[in-house]
């Protein structure tokens, strides 16, 4: 099921008696919740879809009403739980674009040496920085960007970085 689906946000509270969720998105680009017709998530044990009544955005998060949640403690049941939409229904990106869950995981790799495994994304004001963890839990902070990402291999989890000098001393 991991790769049929995207994670979008996660359900942070509720909000309100009425079951609205509050959610924190996991895109980078916010106003994707508009468009939202499903989400599925854990609800009771099970996975289950849910149909988009509405969507907002308030303070940084989502206020999301699904169908079937109508009250404070039908929302309180998806609380912590992760929002996902089928991938065949997210959104097209743009070249040179990916899906963050795509890139998590990934063998980063400096010419022939392997640099560690890509396991977090930070998403900062100017560009995203690649969190890579070697076999020594030692993490080298790898900025995103076309001039130090070479290549990205999602089908065979590789990625190719060009480090600017002076990033790392021990290589």
């Amino acid at each position: 099921m991991k790769n049929d689906y995207l994670v979008v946000g996660k359900v942070v509270n509720t909000h309100g008696v009425k079951g609205e969720l509050k959610v924190m998105p996991i895109t980078s680009d916010i106003s994707r919740f508009d468009y939202l017709l499903f989400v599925t998530a854990k609800y009771e044990g099970v996975y289950k879809e849910f149909r988009v009544l509405g969507c907002r955005i308030h303070k940084g998060f989502v206020l999301m009403k699904l169908k079937g949640i109508e009250t404070m403690n039908d929302a309180e049941k998806l609380k912590g739980q992760d929002l996902l939409v089928q991938r065949k229904h997210a959104i097209e990106l743009e070249e040179d674009e990916y899906f963050m869950c795509d890139l998590i995981g990934m063998d980063v790799y400096e010419g022939d040496k392997l640099l560690g495994k890509l396991i977090d994304i930070l998403e900062t004001g100017s560009n995203d920085v690649y969190v890579v963890q070697d076999d020594d839990k030692r993490e080298i902070l790898i900025p995103a960007l076309k001039s130090v990402v070479v290549n990205v291999d999602i089908e065979g989890k590789r990625m190719q970085v060009k480090l600017p000098e002076g990033l790392i001393d021990d290589i």
